[in-house]
């Protein structure tokens, strides 16, 4: 159940302290810092973006990838030395490995002060409270219900341009690679009134773009307001307003969505839809309720109903029984829907997932290392390939800040979520520009201002 954690119920410890937060993982687990630091500062937490000068800090982290778990391991015990020097300084470790690994981080870190699992967040003045007595605060309760609707998170990106907005939380999917439904547990959606407010509260700030997020963002549902539906509310707000998603699941990307996206100019042509694989065979054994087939119609679909879209994607090389004939159908599968980008990874074994406990890891870690290898290298082709395409186009940019390497030029994303650099005085962030590209990298254009 949720907890309603009443202010007057728990001592006000946190009077001008400041709360130092550090976020690993997802754009989901970007949102959830922002609730948190939403919630804390009413009881008088303030942000610090100074490690040095926390008084609590808090680790929201990623259960994903056995990577992501051991970069956290490694955090904490760099934290040792904050806490040396301020032994009054508290420590919490929030989020999917919280909810995962509570009892190893209770026993294995005396450092860590507070423990607390994705549906305990409002609970943490209580258990800031609790460590600051000298007990452990600990909450890693699942809910069905919680899904912080009334929340105006705190934006900690200081652009004031991009700004995300989580819609559902859980996840009922249950591939068997993934810890997620065991860490955040069942899906459910935010009242669609709670996600209008934020975002017209939002556009009314300045912001020019929103991502709405979820784990299965596509299985959105509230009564009888579907995706789609959501989608088109969200749009209507203002054609100044760009909207985003992610992630979507191949399996409800309806062909009402898709109509949606093309029928609304400021919906954003890019689409991340996650395959995995490319072959049917390890499709099935990852329990991803598609088939190869199924995944390249819905490719089809976008592309005729969208054909400036953007369209990427995750993939893991070395699930368990993964054969060479396997492997080369995700090649295969990349090379056919010519991806703009993806996100690609080795596959973990990550206890309490089907496949940890029913499934033999067989595929020698060398040998995933020699496949993702190559789906990068693939990718890095196939994404300068898609640039490469770009030049000579013109495309309406957002402006998002200064361009890193150079403070001369500006960058911001086109439409299909490409990052282009490009010569702007005299504009700001949250500027639309249209452009010309001129050149690419497989991950930049580089264009000017068409005035």
């Amino acid at each position: 159940m949720t907890q309603n954690i009443k202010p007057e119920f728990i001592p006000n410890r946190g009077a001008g302290k400041q709360l130092y937060i550090e976020t690993y993982g997802c754009q989901m687990n970007r949102g959830d810092s922002e609730v948190v630091v939403s919630i804390l500062s009413e009881y008088g937490y303030q942000y610090a973006e100074d490690i040095a000068q926390a008084d609590v800090i808090l680790v929201n982290t990623c259960s994903v990838r056995d990577n992501a778990e051991q970069r956290i391991w490694g955090r904490l015990n760099e934290f040792k030395i904050h806490k040396k020097r301020k032994p009054s300084l508290l420590i919490g470790v929030i989020g999917c490995m919280a909810e995962r690994l509570k009892d190893e981080l209770i026993e294995r870190e005396p450092i860590v002060d507070v423990v607390a699992g994705p549906d305990a967040y409002r609970d943490l003045p209580r258990l800031l409270s609790d460590a600051a007595s000298g007990a452990r605060g600990v909450n890693v309760m699942l809910s069905r219900e919680e899904t912080y609707a009334e929340i105006s998170p705190i934006r900690l990106d200081k652009n004031g341009v991009s700004a995300f907005v989580s819609i559902m939380r859980g996840c009922d999917n249950m591939c068997s690679y993934c810890v997620v439904p065991f860490t955040r547990g069942r899906e459910r959606s935010r009242d669609p009134q709670t996600i209008m407010s934020e975002v017209k509260d939002l556009f009314a700030r300045g912001y020019r773009e929103v991502t709405l997020l979820g784990q299965n963002v596509n299985s959105y549902k509230y009564g009888e307001i579907g995706f789609p539906e959501l989608m088109a509310m969200v749009a209507e707000v203002s054609p100044l307003l760009r909207v985003r998603f992610a992630t979507s699941h191949p399996k409800d990307l309806s062909d009402r969505l898709i109509e949606c996206i093309a029928s609304h100019p400021n919906i954003c042509r890019a689409i991340h839809l996650p395959a995995q694989s490319g072959s049917t065979r390890m499709l099935e054994l990852m329990n991803r309720k598609y088939t190869r087939q199924w995944y390249l119609d819905r490719i089809a679909a976008i592309k005729r109903a969208i054909p400036d879209c953007a369209i990427t994607t995750d993939l893991i090389a070395g699930f368990c029984t993964e054969t060479e004939d396997d492997h080369q159908d995700t090649l295969s599968l990349m090379n056919e829907v010519g991806y703009a980008s993806a996100f690609m990874f080795k596959y973990s074994e990550r206890p309490q997932a089907y496949a940890a406990r029913k499934m033999v890891d067989d595929i020698p870690e060398q040998e995933k290392i020699r496949r993702l290898n190559e789906i990068i290298e693939l990718q890095t082709n196939l994404s300068l390939e898609n640039n490469r395409r770009d030049v000579g186009k013109e495309f309406e940019v957002l402006i998002e800040g200064e361009s890193k390497r150079d403070k001369e030029y500006l960058c911001g994303r086109t439409s299909q979520n490409k990052m282009a650099v490009f010569p702007g005085k005299g504009y700001k962030a949250g500027d639309y520009v249209k452009v010309y590209v001129d050149d690419c990298s497989a991950a930049t254009l580089i264009a000017h201002i068409v005035e």
